[in-house]
């Protein structure tokens, strides 16, 4: 965790470089619009920086350059936005059903001019058609072996899925392994930090 040394505002300069600016304009969009519409609660307020925007972009280490990413059940953005700000040479989708949710998406893409590499989508994961992407991202959405169930076809050839979990990572892959096995993949735990001044965070990396 950050220390009283480094602010978070230090940290987002190192985590996000020329996209610091960006990051906070996203920041500022949840902390008000995001609480106004029901997508943060109020409390998260204090602690968004470190429980939310450092936590979704720890996983930019475990994607490669270049990559098509989904981000499944986006709701407010996260992963998907703190990533897309992080990691200018991805191009993300970001997957949403409910209607509310995917307006604010789209807005917010239109705010922050990511239009260009980030598209909003309307729809559940199992519904979309598609296996062209290389990576899968997903957060607070779903038990592991309901999520592996819903974003399989989603899946490239080499695709991979990274679910951020809390500390039941372990326990949920262990739970996950008979439907790993239906479908023949594979699943590890990974720990990653957006910078050294930031908490952990989870990831469950599942690969065919």
């Amino acid at each position: 965790m950050a220390d009283a040394a480094r602010t978070d505002d230090e940290v987002a300069d190192e985590v996000f470089g020329d996209g610091a600016s960006a990051i906070r304009q996203y920041v500022d969009i949840l902390t008000n619009r995001g609480v106004e519409w029901g997508l943060m609660g109020p409390k998260e307020a204090p602690r968004i920086w470190e429980r939310h925007i450092f936590n979704s972009a720890a996983i930019s280490s475990l994607v490669p350059e270049g990559c098509r990413v989904a981000d499944v059940g986006s709701g407010a953005g996260l992963p998907g936005i703190p990533l897309a700000i992080a990691r200018p040479d991805l191009e993300i989708t970001l997957l949403e059903p409910l209607l509310r949710r995917s307006n604010f998406l789209s807005e917010v893409i239109q705010e922050l001019e990511l239009g260009d590499r980030v598209t909003v989508i309307r729809g559940r994961a199992e519904d979309l058609k598609s296996d062209a992407f290389d990576i899968v991202t997903a957060r607070a959405v779903a038990k592991l072996a309901t999520l592996v169930g819903w974003t399989k076809g989603l899946l490239g050839p080499k695709g991979e899925l990274l679910a951020l979990k809390g500390a039941s990572a372990e326990e949920e892959l262990e739970g996950a392994q008979k439907v790993l096995r239906k479908y023949r993949l594979t699943g590890e735990v990974l720990v990653v930090r957006a910078h050294p001044d930031t908490e952990v965070t989870h990831v469950v990396r599942i690969t065919r």
